[in-house]
């Protein structure tokens, strides 16, 4: 199959990445180069793989920074390299950047992710270059694809919200792993179809629910869903994009009213 015919396979909105996928994928091949996409988010991801095994590229890996990163990095490789990737010897600082910002001490838990992303996009970044954002109490670990590093580290003390902030780059081994924080709930729902399930966890009408999941906002294991009847299971991982992440924990069986009991966690 060759590149316009895969990419349109594809809707509209995906070939730009798809052919850029596809691009890297024959440079690496010809010239013997390591390549790398920007950052991509998880349904990103699923078409990244799904064109690498239509590609029979078996020379990549997607980075994450840890495990409770979202975003990777797809980093693709010429087969000389095999071996640096496979022994960890490859140093990802190459690629992605690190950088801390502490707050003074007046500023201390008052900022939230998006006062932290805003920033960044206010500085004219692309959303693509901006990885993770891990949030603590005295300031975030904000993960960035390396060529705009020295941009952001130099211009993003100038907006006011970090004019009083350190701002600098630290190695990757030094990211802090955010405290993941879970609240349980027990919902009941008619059947363990994606959109009741949907509707429940998110506090949403049915309908609603089903505009969610057509809209395609929704992960299941982190692979896009689209189908309402999809059968939900224990220990399933719903991603609702806005919403949030929610882990299927337990299934409790029928109540008294002939619904089905549900113990779900949502990561907050």
């Amino acid at each position: 199959m060759n590149k316009q015919e895969l990419i349109n396979k594809y809707d509209e909105e995906d070939k730009i990445l798809i052919s850029k996928i596809i691009d890297k994928i024959q440079y690496a091949r010809t010239k013997n180069k390591i390549v790398n996409t920007d950052f991509l988010d998880m349904y990103k991801q699923k078409i990244a793989t799904d064109i690498l095994n239509i590609q029979k590229e078996k020379n990549y890996i997607l980075y994450k920074t840890c495990e409770e990163a979202d975003k990777a990095v797809l980093i693709i490789y010429p087969e000389k390299y095999e071996d640096v990737f496979i022994s960890n010897r490859f140093d990802f600082n190459s690629i992605i950047s690190l950088i801390r910002i502490t707050l003074p001490n007046m500023l201390k838990g008052k900022y939230i992710y998006k006062d932290y992303l805003s920033g960044i996009m206010k500085l004219g970044v692309v959303r693509e270059k901006v990885g993770d954002i891990f949030v603590f109490e005295d300031g975030a670990d904000i993960l960035v694809i390396n060529e705009i590093s020295k941009y952001i580290i130099e211009n993003l003390g100038n907006l006011t919200r970090f004019s009083k902030a350190s701002i600098a780059k630290k190695e990757l081994p030094e990211l802090r792993k955010p405290q993941v924080k879970k609240e349980e709930k027990r919902i009941t729902v008619a059947a363990l179809r994606l959109d009741c399930v949907v509707s429940e966890i998110a506090n949403i009408s049915r309908n609603t629910a089903s505009e969610v999941i057509a809209q395609q906002r929704v992960y299941v294991n982190y692979e896009l869903e689209t189908k309402n009847s999809k059968s939900v299971k224990e220990k399933d991982v719903i991603v609702i994009r806005g919403k949030g992440k929610y882990i299927i924990k337990e299934i409790k069986g029928e109540t008294r009213k002939g619904k089905i009991a549900v113990i779900v966690e949502h990561y907050i």
